[in-house]
């Protein structure tokens, strides 16, 4: 569709063949049904009985879920009206953090029966009005059936974080994961000088493993890393470890431009070789000297810093996700380093790194960490990305009862 202007400014809309018009009476009926098939399609995911949907996308590939906001985020939408159901989910998930579905199969129900209302000729006002009559009747009785509990009685929000696990895929073992999440939440828990308690979820980490049943999750106090060591002769246990953290690569240092070098003689090219080598080893001497015994690096290391690393005794990790990086601060103290620069012992954490070779991953405790991870493991990558959407949510909602103080 395109707009022209014409001589007396109204714009002229030129439209395509396949376009139809709508309007008045017709509008309404057209988008409350678009609003209401927005409903019904997560309708049936709702409650105990509620069933999971297959959704494939453009790029072919698929999730399987019964999450309101996942399958309404996967859907092509294109009518503004059921653009607003949408809304109401993603406003419902930034809210409360839960509830999607159950907010949009209302929203579905509350215009079937304004649609009915609209039949009898009643004008769309008074029906928007009796919506707040009713909202502001509801909120009184939310009062009156809520009820304050104490935040340490932990059988009772466990009830909380089994019920919000209701209906989803993880429901067969809700009681195992309800306990690690009344345990994650404990461990990241503190109270405020006002007496409140305030729970930091940013000290939360949550990593997904296939290949193992939902009963085997677990909660560990520290971090994971799903790596291996750079080379093949680094230890890969240290007890009692220096740990630097480190934002650059340790590798030779590329020009910001292209550039082309001339070599004359082989005796040029060697010098050349060793200048890139002389470079590597002043890097991997600065971590030497700060006395670090492991490194977590966020970008690459090169194969002859690998070496260099080993013969010194060092544990090097490369490739570690920024998002990783930030939580192993929180775990092992100490500072993110992205230049080579002034690097001391002052910016080093302290913790312990084990290998579990079984898994294929490190585990990661600091000496005074302030981070635990939970473990979630499914039997393949679709249950693990369904489990972990559902134990985030049941998350919020155990999080808020903490906090609020009342379920």
């Amino acid at each position: 569709m395109s707009q022209r202007q014409r001589g007396g400014g109204q714009p002229m809309i030129i439209m395509g063949e396949d376009s139809q018009r709508v309007k008045d009476k017709d509008a309404q009926e057209y988008n409350i049904s678009a609003a209401r098939a927005v409903a019904e399609a997560v309708r049936s995911t709702l409650g105990p009985k509620g069933m999971d949907k297959m959704l494939v996308d453009s790029m072919g590939d698929v999730t399987i879920t019964n999450d309101g906001v996942t399958i309404l985020e996967e859907m092509d939408i294109d009518n503004p009206t059921a653009e607003m159901i949408v809304e109401v989910a993603e406003t419902q998930e930034e809210e409360a953090g839960d509830g999607t579905t159950t907010a949009v199969a209302i929203a579905g129900e509350l215009l079937k029966n304004a649609e009915e209302l609209l039949e009898q000729d009643i004008h769309p006002t008074a029906v928007i009005k009796g919506f707040h009559l009713a909202s502001e009747q509801a909120r009184e009785e939310i009062e009156d059936i809520s009820r304050e509990i104490d935040p340490s009685d932990t059988e009772l929000l466990a009830k909380v974080a089994e019920t919000s696990m209701t209906g989803k895929g993880a429901e067969l073992d809700k009681e195992h994961l309800a306990q690690l999440i009344v345990e994650a939440v404990e461990a990241v828990t503190v109270e405020a000088e006002d007496g409140s308690h305030v729970v930091d979820l940013a000290n939360l980490n949550i990593e997904t493993q296939k290949g193992r049943g939902v009963s085997e999750s677990d909660l560990l106090n520290g971090a994971v890393i799903s790596k291996d060591p750079v080379h093949d002769n680094m230890p890969s246990e240290v007890a009692d470890a220096d740990t630097l953290l480190l934002d650059a690569a340790i590798e030779v240092d590329e020009a910001d431009v292209d550039t082309n070098v001339s070599i004359d003689s082989p005796d040029q090219l060697q010098s050349f070789l060793d200048q890139e080598e002389q470079e590597l080893r002043e890097k991997v001497d600065a971590i030497v000297e700060t006395g670090a015994d492991v490194v977590f690096c966020q970008k690459g290391i090169d194969d002859l810093a690998q070496h260099y690393l080993a013969k010194e005794g060092i544990l090097a990790i490369r490739r570690v996700k920024s998002s990783d990086i930030g939580f192993l601060k929180n775990v092992l103290g100490g500072n993110v380093v992205s230049t080579f620069d002034g690097l001391s012992s002052d910016d080093l954490g302290h913790g312990s790194i084990s290998r579990d070779e079984d898994d294929e991953m490190f585990y990661v405790e600091g000496d005074d960490s302030h981070g635990v991870t939970l473990l979630l493991r499914g039997s393949t990558d679709h249950v693990g990305d369904e489990l972990e959407r559902c134990v985030v949510y049941t998350l919020v909602d155990y999080s808020e009862a903490v906090v609020i103080g009342n379920v």
